[in-house]
Protein backbone atom coordinates (compact mmCIF):
# COMPACT_ATOMS: atom_id res chain seq x y z
CA UNK A 1 0.00 0.00 0.00
CA UNK A 2 1.42 3.07 -0.60
CA UNK A 3 0.73 4.68 2.81
CA UNK A 4 3.18 2.02 3.90
CA UNK A 5 5.91 3.47 2.01
CA UNK A 6 5.17 7.05 3.09
CA UNK A 7 5.05 6.36 7.08
CA UNK A 8 8.53 4.76 6.86
CA UNK A 9 10.02 7.87 6.58
CA UNK A 10 9.20 10.58 8.97
CA UNK A 11 10.63 14.21 8.79
CA UNK A 12 8.80 16.29 11.14
CA UNK A 13 8.34 14.98 15.43
CA UNK A 14 7.95 16.92 18.27
CA UNK A 15 9.42 15.75 21.55
CA UNK A 16 9.03 17.16 25.12
CA UNK A 17 12.39 17.41 27.69
CA UNK A 18 12.97 17.61 30.75
CA UNK A 19 16.21 18.47 32.02
CA UNK A 20 17.38 16.90 35.67
CA UNK A 21 16.38 18.87 38.80
CA UNK A 22 19.38 19.83 40.96
CA UNK A 23 20.03 18.07 44.23
CA UNK A 24 19.18 19.75 47.76
CA UNK A 25 21.66 21.09 49.56
CA UNK A 26 21.16 19.48 53.21
CA UNK A 27 21.72 21.07 56.79
CA UNK A 28 24.49 18.59 58.59
CA UNK A 29 26.66 19.01 61.99
CA UNK A 30 29.59 16.77 63.27
CA UNK A 31 28.74 15.13 65.72
CA UNK A 32 31.62 12.98 66.60
CA UNK A 33 32.78 11.97 70.64
CA UNK A 34 34.37 14.52 72.73
CA UNK A 35 34.02 16.94 69.96
CA UNK A 36 30.75 18.58 70.91
CA UNK A 37 30.58 21.69 68.32
CA UNK A 38 32.20 20.44 65.76
CA UNK A 39 30.48 22.57 63.50
CA UNK A 40 28.02 22.30 60.02
CA UNK A 41 29.11 19.75 57.55
CA UNK A 42 26.11 19.55 55.28
CA UNK A 43 27.08 19.28 51.96
CA UNK A 44 26.07 20.40 48.07
CA UNK A 45 23.93 19.25 46.06
CA UNK A 46 24.70 17.77 42.66
CA UNK A 47 23.88 19.57 39.08
CA UNK A 48 20.40 17.81 37.44
CA UNK A 49 21.29 16.69 34.13
CA UNK A 50 21.43 18.47 30.98
CA UNK A 51 19.84 17.48 27.76
CA UNK A 52 21.63 17.37 24.54
CA UNK A 53 20.70 16.20 20.50
CA UNK A 54 23.50 14.78 18.65
CA UNK A 55 23.55 14.65 15.25
CA UNK A 56 24.51 11.12 13.78
CA UNK A 57 24.94 9.50 9.93
CA UNK A 58 23.51 6.12 11.59
CA UNK A 59 20.12 7.51 11.65
CA UNK A 60 17.91 8.62 8.69
CA UNK A 61 14.67 9.32 9.77
CA UNK A 62 12.84 11.01 12.86
CA UNK A 63 10.55 7.52 13.13
CA UNK A 64 11.99 6.54 16.55
CA UNK A 65 10.22 10.19 17.94
CA UNK A 66 6.70 8.41 16.86
CA UNK A 67 7.24 6.28 19.62
CA UNK A 68 9.18 8.07 22.65
CA UNK A 69 8.14 11.46 22.97
CA UNK A 70 9.01 12.01 26.15
CA UNK A 71 12.54 12.18 27.35
CA UNK A 72 14.19 13.32 31.01
CA UNK A 73 17.21 13.08 32.21
CA UNK A 74 18.59 11.99 35.90
CA UNK A 75 17.82 14.28 38.76
CA UNK A 76 21.21 15.62 40.61
CA UNK A 77 21.59 13.38 44.09
CA UNK A 78 21.05 15.60 47.42
CA UNK A 79 24.40 16.87 49.67
CA UNK A 80 25.32 14.54 52.40
CA UNK A 81 26.98 15.00 55.42
CA UNK A 82 31.20 14.77 56.55
CA UNK A 83 30.93 18.21 53.23
CA UNK A 84 30.42 15.68 51.12
CA UNK A 85 28.95 16.58 47.45
CA UNK A 86 25.92 14.90 46.17
CA UNK A 87 26.80 13.36 42.64
CA UNK A 88 25.94 15.32 39.48
CA UNK A 89 22.86 13.96 37.39
CA UNK A 90 24.06 12.22 33.92
CA UNK A 91 23.35 14.20 31.17
CA UNK A 92 21.15 12.52 28.25
CA UNK A 93 22.32 12.58 24.75
CA UNK A 94 19.54 12.05 21.95
CA UNK A 95 20.87 10.98 18.66
CA UNK A 96 18.91 12.54 15.59
CA UNK A 97 19.51 11.91 11.63
CA UNK A 98 21.80 14.53 9.90
CA UNK A 99 20.24 17.44 8.71
CA UNK A 100 18.11 17.72 11.76
CA UNK A 101 16.65 21.65 12.11
CA UNK A 102 15.43 22.00 15.86
CA UNK A 103 12.67 24.43 16.91
CA UNK A 104 11.39 25.57 20.16
CA UNK A 105 7.59 24.55 20.25
CA UNK A 106 6.47 27.59 21.89
CA UNK A 107 8.39 30.57 20.63
CA UNK A 108 9.51 28.69 17.29
CA UNK A 109 13.24 29.92 17.70
CA UNK A 110 15.61 27.54 15.79
CA UNK A 111 17.63 26.29 18.33
CA UNK A 112 20.22 24.57 16.09
CA UNK A 113 20.88 23.29 12.98
CA UNK A 114 22.93 19.57 12.85
CA UNK A 115 24.53 19.30 9.59
CA UNK A 116 27.71 17.59 10.51
CA UNK A 117 28.26 14.37 12.32
CA UNK A 118 28.61 14.26 16.07
CA UNK A 119 27.64 18.07 16.02
CA UNK A 120 26.13 18.56 19.40
CA UNK A 121 23.17 20.90 20.91
CA UNK A 122 22.44 21.98 24.33
CA UNK A 123 18.66 22.29 24.23
CA UNK A 124 17.60 21.66 27.89
CA UNK A 125 20.07 23.27 30.87
CA UNK A 126 19.92 21.22 34.11
CA UNK A 127 19.15 22.61 37.01
CA UNK A 128 21.70 23.73 39.86
CA UNK A 129 22.33 22.04 43.14
CA UNK A 130 21.53 23.54 46.24
CA UNK A 131 24.00 24.72 48.86
CA UNK A 132 24.65 22.53 51.68
CA UNK A 133 24.53 24.61 55.68
CA UNK A 134 28.86 24.45 55.78
CA UNK A 135 28.72 27.21 52.57
CA UNK A 136 26.61 29.43 55.29
CA UNK A 137 29.04 29.47 58.46
CA UNK A 138 30.75 32.82 59.14
CA UNK A 139 32.62 34.24 61.93
CA UNK A 140 29.05 35.57 63.41
CA UNK A 141 27.01 32.56 61.92
CA UNK A 142 29.20 29.52 63.55
CA UNK A 143 26.56 26.74 63.43
CA UNK A 144 23.94 27.84 60.61
CA UNK A 145 20.67 26.04 60.18
CA UNK A 146 20.16 27.23 56.60
CA UNK A 147 20.54 25.69 53.11
CA UNK A 148 18.92 25.93 49.50
CA UNK A 149 16.95 23.54 47.52
CA UNK A 150 17.87 22.79 43.44
CA UNK A 151 17.02 24.19 40.90
CA UNK A 152 14.57 22.53 38.43
CA UNK A 153 15.86 22.05 35.00
CA UNK A 154 14.91 23.61 32.29
CA UNK A 155 11.20 22.11 30.33
CA UNK A 156 10.32 22.73 26.86
CA UNK A 157 8.45 21.36 24.03
CA UNK A 158 10.51 20.77 20.92
CA UNK A 159 9.86 20.48 16.77
CA UNK A 160 12.38 19.05 15.10
CA UNK A 161 12.38 19.35 11.12
CA UNK A 162 14.75 16.83 9.07
CA UNK A 163 16.33 18.45 5.97
CA UNK A 164 18.53 15.90 3.71
CA UNK A 165 21.52 16.51 3.02
CA UNK A 166 22.19 16.44 -0.84
CA UNK A 167 24.20 18.10 -3.49
CA UNK A 168 22.22 17.68 -6.09
CA UNK A 169 18.06 17.65 -6.08
CA UNK A 170 15.71 16.69 -8.38
CA UNK A 171 12.31 18.02 -9.15
CA UNK A 172 10.00 17.40 -11.68
CA UNK A 173 6.37 16.50 -12.31
CA UNK A 174 5.38 12.80 -11.61
CA UNK A 175 6.32 10.19 -13.96
CA UNK A 176 9.50 12.80 -15.30
CA UNK A 177 11.64 9.74 -14.89
CA UNK A 178 13.73 11.00 -11.41
CA UNK A 179 13.82 7.55 -9.95
CA UNK A 180 14.83 5.41 -13.13
CA UNK A 181 18.02 8.43 -13.47
CA UNK A 182 18.87 7.81 -9.75
CA UNK A 183 18.83 4.42 -10.66
CA UNK A 184 21.13 4.48 -13.99
CA UNK A 185 23.70 6.64 -11.77
CA UNK A 186 23.60 5.95 -8.03
CA UNK A 187 23.22 3.01 -6.47
CA UNK A 188 19.95 4.09 -4.90
CA UNK A 189 16.92 1.55 -5.83
CA UNK A 190 13.88 3.63 -5.25
CA UNK A 191 10.83 1.76 -7.00
CA UNK A 192 9.80 2.30 -10.49
CA UNK A 193 6.50 2.41 -12.18
CA UNK A 194 4.37 3.19 -14.61
CA UNK A 195 2.32 5.83 -12.50
CA UNK A 196 2.07 8.79 -11.23
CA UNK A 197 3.45 9.47 -7.73
CA UNK A 198 5.65 5.94 -7.67
CA UNK A 199 7.88 8.36 -5.73
CA UNK A 200 6.36 8.52 -1.98
CA UNK A 201 9.91 8.91 0.30
CA UNK A 202 13.02 11.43 -0.94
CA UNK A 203 15.54 8.77 -1.89
CA UNK A 204 19.05 9.29 -1.60
CA UNK A 205 21.28 8.13 -3.85
CA UNK A 206 25.47 8.22 -3.67
CA UNK A 207 27.06 9.04 -7.12
CA UNK A 208 30.42 7.93 -7.07
CA UNK A 209 32.41 9.57 -10.22
CA UNK A 210 35.68 8.62 -8.98
CA UNK A 211 38.18 7.62 -7.02
CA UNK A 212 37.46 9.53 -3.69
CA UNK A 213 35.18 11.49 -5.77
CA UNK A 214 31.41 11.36 -5.64
CA UNK A 215 28.02 13.37 -4.46
CA UNK A 216 24.77 12.79 -3.18
CA UNK A 217 21.60 13.12 -4.90
CA UNK A 218 18.13 13.16 -3.83
CA UNK A 219 15.15 12.22 -5.93
CA UNK A 220 12.12 14.13 -4.26
CA UNK A 221 8.82 13.08 -5.07
CA UNK A 222 6.86 14.70 -7.93
CA UNK A 223 5.44 17.94 -7.88
CA UNK A 224 1.86 18.96 -9.30
CA UNK A 225 0.46 22.58 -9.93
CA UNK A 226 -0.40 23.38 -6.66
CA UNK A 227 1.36 21.71 -4.72
CA UNK A 228 3.07 24.44 -2.59
CA UNK A 229 -0.73 25.26 -1.45
CA UNK A 230 -0.55 21.19 -0.23
CA UNK A 231 -2.14 19.40 -3.27
CA UNK A 232 -0.63 15.93 -3.95
CA UNK A 233 2.77 14.74 -1.91
CA UNK A 234 5.67 16.66 -3.25
CA UNK A 235 4.72 19.77 -1.36
CA UNK A 236 6.22 17.68 1.60
CA UNK A 237 9.37 17.22 0.45
CA UNK A 238 10.34 20.91 -1.11
CA UNK A 239 12.08 21.36 1.68
CA UNK A 240 14.62 19.00 1.03
CA UNK A 241 15.82 20.78 -2.12
CA UNK A 242 16.59 23.47 0.07
CA UNK A 243 20.06 22.68 1.26
CA UNK A 244 21.27 21.35 -2.36
CA UNK A 245 23.79 23.62 -4.23
CA UNK A 246 22.18 22.41 -7.65
CA UNK A 247 18.56 21.67 -9.03
CA UNK A 248 18.77 18.90 -11.72
CA UNK A 249 15.17 19.81 -13.44
CA UNK A 250 13.94 16.78 -15.16
CA UNK A 251 11.27 16.91 -17.86
CA UNK A 252 9.61 14.23 -20.15
CA UNK A 253 10.67 15.80 -23.52
CA UNK A 254 8.98 12.76 -25.63
CA UNK A 255 5.60 13.68 -23.78
CA UNK A 256 3.98 10.52 -25.39
CA UNK A 257 1.32 10.90 -22.61
CA UNK A 258 0.38 14.22 -25.12
CA UNK A 259 1.63 16.60 -22.13
CA UNK A 260 3.25 19.97 -22.97
CA UNK A 261 7.17 19.94 -21.88
CA UNK A 262 6.90 23.63 -21.81
CA UNK A 263 4.08 23.98 -19.88
CA UNK A 264 5.25 21.42 -17.17
CA UNK A 265 8.85 22.82 -16.74
CA UNK A 266 7.00 26.08 -16.19
CA UNK A 267 4.32 24.38 -13.33
CA UNK A 268 7.54 23.54 -11.43
CA UNK A 269 9.34 26.52 -11.54
CA UNK A 270 6.26 28.47 -10.57
CA UNK A 271 5.48 26.44 -7.56
CA UNK A 272 9.58 26.60 -6.32
CA UNK A 273 8.79 30.76 -6.76
CA UNK A 274 5.38 30.30 -4.71
CA UNK A 275 7.26 28.29 -2.02
CA UNK A 276 10.54 29.94 -1.43
CA UNK A 277 11.47 32.85 -4.01
CA UNK A 278 15.08 32.27 -2.72
CA UNK A 279 14.90 28.81 -3.63
CA UNK A 280 13.63 29.31 -6.86
CA UNK A 281 16.92 31.13 -7.96
CA UNK A 282 19.12 28.25 -6.90
CA UNK A 283 20.88 27.27 -9.53
CA UNK A 284 18.82 25.22 -12.45
CA UNK A 285 19.81 22.39 -15.06
CA UNK A 286 17.17 21.67 -17.31
CA UNK A 287 17.39 17.57 -18.44
CA UNK A 288 15.33 17.01 -20.89
CA UNK A 289 14.61 13.13 -20.05
CA UNK A 290 13.22 10.05 -22.78
CA UNK A 291 14.71 11.32 -25.87
CA UNK A 292 15.38 7.84 -26.91
CA UNK A 293 11.56 7.30 -27.33
CA UNK A 294 12.06 10.25 -29.90
CA UNK A 295 13.47 8.91 -33.63
CA UNK A 296 17.28 10.15 -33.72
CA UNK A 297 16.03 12.74 -36.65
CA UNK A 298 12.96 14.29 -34.37
CA UNK A 299 15.23 14.75 -31.21
CA UNK A 300 16.64 17.84 -32.07
CA UNK A 301 14.04 19.82 -33.44
CA UNK A 302 12.28 18.57 -30.14
CA UNK A 303 15.16 20.23 -28.03
CA UNK A 304 15.00 23.29 -30.17
CA UNK A 305 11.01 23.50 -29.25
CA UNK A 306 11.30 23.16 -25.63
CA UNK A 307 14.42 25.33 -25.04
CA UNK A 308 12.45 28.36 -27.10
CA UNK A 309 9.20 27.99 -25.25
CA UNK A 310 11.21 28.38 -22.63
CA UNK A 311 13.54 30.69 -23.83
CA UNK A 312 16.29 28.86 -21.40
CA UNK A 313 18.85 30.62 -20.82
CA UNK A 314 20.80 28.21 -17.95
CA UNK A 315 22.56 24.92 -18.90
CA UNK A 316 20.51 21.96 -20.39
CA UNK A 317 21.30 18.39 -21.09
CA UNK A 318 19.28 15.80 -23.58
CA UNK A 319 19.50 12.55 -21.49
CA UNK A 320 17.66 9.02 -21.60
CA UNK A 321 18.19 7.73 -17.63
CA UNK A 322 16.46 4.21 -18.75
CA UNK A 323 18.81 3.83 -21.64
CA UNK A 324 21.93 5.68 -20.08
CA UNK A 325 22.25 7.80 -23.14
CA UNK A 326 23.96 10.91 -22.03
CA UNK A 327 23.85 10.32 -18.41
CA UNK A 328 27.60 9.69 -18.03
CA UNK A 329 28.41 12.90 -19.56
CA UNK A 330 25.65 15.24 -16.89
CA UNK A 331 27.42 13.17 -14.39
CA UNK A 332 31.15 14.54 -14.91
CA UNK A 333 29.52 17.89 -15.32
CA UNK A 334 27.96 17.89 -12.17
CA UNK A 335 30.75 16.70 -10.22
CA UNK A 336 32.65 19.35 -11.72
CA UNK A 337 29.98 22.07 -11.01
CA UNK A 338 30.19 21.20 -7.01
CA UNK A 339 33.99 21.39 -7.04
CA UNK A 340 33.98 24.78 -8.65
CA UNK A 341 31.38 25.62 -5.65
CA UNK A 342 32.93 24.58 -3.09
CA UNK A 343 35.33 27.24 -2.65
CA UNK A 344 32.36 29.71 -3.65
CA UNK A 345 29.75 28.56 -0.82
CA UNK A 346 32.72 27.36 2.13
CA UNK A 347 31.99 30.38 3.72
CA UNK A 348 28.01 30.63 3.78
CA UNK A 349 25.34 28.49 4.74
CA UNK A 350 23.91 26.20 2.11
CA UNK A 351 20.49 27.76 2.56
CA UNK A 352 21.29 31.15 1.24
CA UNK A 353 24.09 30.51 -1.25
CA UNK A 354 23.41 32.00 -4.42
CA UNK A 355 25.17 30.46 -7.49
CA UNK A 356 24.84 31.91 -10.24
CA UNK A 357 23.43 30.04 -13.75
CA UNK A 358 26.62 28.94 -16.18
CA UNK A 359 26.40 29.44 -19.88
CA UNK A 360 24.25 27.58 -21.70
CA UNK A 361 25.48 24.20 -23.10
CA UNK A 362 24.86 20.91 -24.44
CA UNK A 363 25.46 17.08 -23.18
CA UNK A 364 28.01 16.16 -25.82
Amino acid sequence: MPGEGYMKFLDEATITIQAGKGGDGIISFRREKFIPKGGPNGGDGGHGGSIYLQATHNLNTLIDFRYQRQFKAENGKPGQGSNCTGEAGEDLVIPVPIGTMVYDKETEELIADLTDHDQKALVAQGGFRGIGNARFKSSINRAPRQCTKGSLGEKRELHLELKLIADVGLLGMPNAGKSTFIRSVSAARPKVADYPFTTLVPNLGVVTVGVGQSFVIADIPGLIEGAAEGVGLGHQFLRHVARTTILLHLVDAAALDGSDPVNNVKIIANELQKYDPELAKRERWLVLNKIDLLPEDERQARIDVILRGLDWQGRWFAISGLGHLGTDALVKAMATRLEEAKETISEQSPLSADIPFLPAGEDS
